[in-house]
């Protein structure tokens, strides 16, 4: 009988039940055993055999990894970085995961490093081919470390990312406040943005750089400098139209995404081919009126 040792009662019943039911066709009888009283699993001889210890070594690798993952992840948070509420570790552990799932591209450079699965992966196989039985916190701290120092990486990563959103947010509220007060100077406004920025009026007249900056209310950039750029959202909080028709092939980038945010249900979403069709059809239109 091989077994593995926990400090804590919970991780050998996590484990214990994982097992179970994992390898539930290659037991007979429930030959996996729990001692609850010394927090150990014991596993029988017959499962070290080629055909099992395959089945046996995935299962305590998707408890090492996904299981037990998370919790280690929220210690360092507690621990090293003081993050102790539930709801900021959710939001952090929220970014790790969806750049591991592949969401996040912007920010996968960063948290690249230590093979994740192979170290793992190895790890385990290396300590169940010895068949001795083993303490598996002792395991994670002796063998798992350059995986441990590589778990802290990615929480820096994402902690800082956590900062920025919060900071994006408050921009977006505090912006949102004085876009709410602001009376609308322009019905429509009609916004391109490709590898340039264009701005044109409700009569589909291109608006210069100098016309822009004559539009921008003074306040706005004195009591929000650091949330502000005079060259798009200054002009556009500033003219406030009831609705922006924005022009672009790319929706997902960062500034046609703040754009979407600050103004919400007024911005309207074209592709950039459609500009020209719409421009042109509105100096048709003008011209039959004045014939």
């Amino acid at each position: 009988m091989i077994e593995i040792i926990f400090q804590k009662k919970q991780d050998a019943w996590n484990l214990y039940h994982h097992l179970t039911a994992r390898l539930a066709s290659l037991q007979e009888k429930n030959s996996i055993l729990l001692n609850e009283d010394r927090n150990r699993v014991q596993i029988p001889e017959d499962f070290f055999v080629k055909e099992k210890l395959a089945a046996l070594k995935k299962c305590v690798y998707d408890f090492t990894l996904k299981l037990k993952r998370d919790d280690w992840l929220r210690n360092i948070l507690a621990e090293s970085y003081y993050y102790t509420e539930s709801d900021e570790q959710d939001q952090i552990l929220d970014i790790i995961y969806s750049v591991m799932e592949g969401n996040r591209k912007d920010l996968a450079p960063f948290m690249e490093g230590v093979d994740e699965p192979g170290i793992v992966k190895s790890s385990i196989n290396e300590i169940l081919d010895e068949r001795v039985s083993f303490s598996f916190d002792s395991f994670v701290i002796f063998r798992l470390k350059s995986y441990f120092e590589q778990l802290t990486n990615w929480i820096e990563v994402a902690i800082d990312e956590y900062k920025m959103e919060q900071e994006y947010q408050v921009f977006l509220h505090t912006l949102r406040s004085f876009l709410k007060d602001r009376k609308s100077q322009m019905p429509y406004l009609y916004l391109v943005i490709g590898e340039n920025m264009t701005f044109f009026n409700h009569e589909f007249k291109e608006m210069k750089r100098s016309e822009l900056f004559k539009t921008i209310d003074r306040k706005l950039l004195v009591n929000h400098p650091v949330y502000v750029d005079s060259g798009t959202i200054a002009p556009l909080l500033s003219i406030a139209p009831q609705t922006i028709f924005l022009y672009t092939d790319d929706p997902h980038q960062p500034l046609v995404r703040t754009i979407i945010n600050l103004f919400e249900e007024r911005v309207k979403i074209n592709p950039i081919s459609a500009f020209d069709e719409e421009r042109l059809d509105f100096f048709n239109e003008d011209h039959e009126n004045i014939r």
